[in-house]
């Protein structure tokens, strides 16, 4: 049967040795000098701004980052946001143009669940490369719209994530005529926490 479209981004599943995500995540701070909204799912990358206590808070010495486009470096994925002690009605996204904390997942082993787009998914994409697309967040929900964009497929050592497989459920249907809306499961590549500037892929 068809797969949903349930775009949310990239959300964390496993550890690269099998073992289940614990949910570990690091703090980071989002400037307002980044006019660009985020949300949870967003791919986003190191910022040489820092934290300064005028526009988000009093944690001097916590990294900050920025939304990612297609192929940069990134450092991991926002997977929540800390709340606003001052307006716990604030929206669980983060508007552009403001300072907010989030959480990041930027470990280089974690395993990632991302849709893809732009094409038809195929059983060979496994352990190739692919960049992101870039799609709208909801600010209804607070969940990214970037998709695996399987039209840049290849082997490509310097593109944002390697395929490691796909999810292995009853809705994820990758029969034939069925691929469509099939969910990935990818490892960022190109990661500014490891070491180099990604590996090739293999097709």
């Amino acid at each position: 049967m068809a797969n949903t479209s349930r775009v949310q981004g990239a959300r964390p599943t496993k550890y690269l040795n099998g073992a289940a995500w614990n949910g570990q995540a690091n703090l980071y701070f989002i400037p307002s000098g980044d006019a660009t909204a985020t949300f949870v799912g967003d791919f986003v990358k190191m910022d040489g701004t820092g934290d300064p206590t005028a526009s988000g808070g009093n944690n001097l010495g916590v990294p900050s980052c920025i939304i990612a486009a297609t192929n940069q470096a990134v450092v991991g994925v926002v997977v929540a946001f800390v709340p606003n002690q001052v307006n716990l009605n604030s929206p669980q996204y983060r508007a552009g143009s403001t300072g907010r904390y989030c959480w990041v997942v930027d470990d280089p082993n974690v395993i990632f669940e991302i849709q893809g787009s732009n094409g038809t998914p195929a059983i060979g994409d496994v352990n190739a490369n692919a960049n992101i697309a870039v799609g709208s967040g909801s600010t209804t929900t607070g969940q990214s719209g970037a998709t695996l964009d399987i039209g840049t497929i290849a082997a490509t050592a310097t593109f944002m994530l390697r395929i490691v497989g796909f999810s292995q459920r009853a809705d994820n249907d990758l029969s034939t005529g069925n691929t469509a809306n099939a969910k990935y499961l990818v490892k960022i590549n190109n990661h500014q926490l490891g070491s180099g500037t990604g590996v090739l892929g293999v097709l």
